[in-house]
């Protein structure tokens, strides 16, 4: 499992998930397994090897509309609802409320004070 407090997971938000894969797969080598996630399109797992290394996701729909291409990265936590509250007690915010993704984990997404966002995680264990 990973340890509470450090970075667990990164993706790239991107318009274009096909030129995005084809320019990490001619400048670092990744290779890329894609798995369909319904009306989302598919997502795409970036590969060193065997080693998952972080995904693309397409930026498509009216929730992303003006949200440029970025990475995001999600933080492992222990425990997702007392860390929360931590979080509103410190001055930040919940962005989107506690939403659970099969086979990944239990994942909300705040933002710190002065508006920097991220995803917060309880990762399944592997």
């Amino acid at each position: 499992m990973a340890e509470p407090g450090t970075f667990y997971w990164n993706e790239l938000m991107t318009r274009d998930a096909a030129r995005a894969k084809d320019f990490y797969a001619k400048t670092l080598g990744w290779t890329f397994d894609s798995m369909p996630m319904g009306e989302a399109g598919d997502y795409h797992i970036a590969k060193v090897g065997d080693t998952m290394v972080g995904g693309i996701m397409e930026l498509s729909g009216a929730q992303f509309e003006g949200v440029p291409d970025n990475w995001f990265s999600y933080i492992a936590v222990d425990d997702l609802d007392q860390r929360l509250a931590l979080l509103k007690e410190n001055g930040g915010m919940v962005i989107r409320e506690p939403f659970d993704v099969p086979g990944v984990g239990r994942i909300a997404i705040i933002a710190i004070p002065g508006g920097a966002a991220q995803g917060w995680m309880v990762p399944v264990p592997m």
